[in-house]
C-alpha cells in the first residue's frame, strides 16, 4: 500500500490530479540525488524554502534544486528590503515541517509563496509531499488550486 502523507490526502480531498514518488528506501539526500533516483530532470524538481524579511514576515520560495535562490532578486519580488533563509531548527515550529521535508502546501500557517519562473518551462513541477522520502508532481495550474503563489526570476 502507498504510503499517503498529509499534502497528498490534501490533495487527494480537493479531487487534484498529481503523481507521487516515494524515494525513502534510497541514500539520496540533496535534491539533485533526489531527481537522479527519480530520473527526472533536475530543472523540473524543485525545493521548498522557507525564509524571514527584515520586516520579520515570513516568505516561502521555490526553486529547482540544481539552482540557489538569489536572496537579492528575491527580496525584491516580495517588496522586502532584505531576507535570509530562516534556521532549520525554526522551521518545524513554523511551517510543521522538517528541513527536506518542506511542502508548500499544508504548512501550519500560509505564508506568501514565490516559484522561479523557471517553472512556467514545463506541464508540471516536483517537489516534496511533507515528508522526507516523498514527492508529488502538479502542474502550476493544479497547484493554485490548493495555494496561491507568483512567479518571479528568483534564481541565481
Amino acid at each position: 500500500m502507498e504510503h499517503k502523507t498529509n499534502v497528498m490526502r490534501e490533495l487527494d480531498k480537493l479531487k487534484i490530479c498529481y503523481k507521487s514518488y516515494c524515494y525513502k528506501d534510497t541514500n539520496a539526500i540533496s535534491g539533485i540525488d533526489v531527481a537522479n533516483v527519480l530520473n527526472q530532470n533536475p530543472k523540473q524538481v524543485f525545493k521548498t524554502l522557507v525564509t524571514i524579511g527584515k520586516s520579520k514576515k515570513n516568505y516561502v520560495f521555490m526553486v529547482p534544486v540544481i539552482n540557489e535562490l538569489d536572496l537579492k532578486k528575491a527580496a525584491k519580488s516580495v517588496g522586502e528590503k532584505s531576507i535570509e533563509m530562516v534556521k532549520s531548527k525554526e522551521l518545524l515550529g513554523l511551517t510543521g515541517y522538517i528541513h527536506g521535508g518542506c511542502s508548500p502546501i499544508g504548512m501550519k500557517k500560509f505564508f506568501q509563496t514565490t516559484i522561479d519562473k523557471s517553472a512556467e518551462q514545463f506541464d508540471s513541477i516536483i517537489f516534496s509531499a511533507g515528508k522526507i522520502g516523498y514527492q508529488v508532481e502538479l502542474s502550476l495550474n493544479n497547484l493554485s488550486k490548493i495555494i496561491k503563489f507568483d512567479v518571479a526570476d528568483i534564481i541565481e
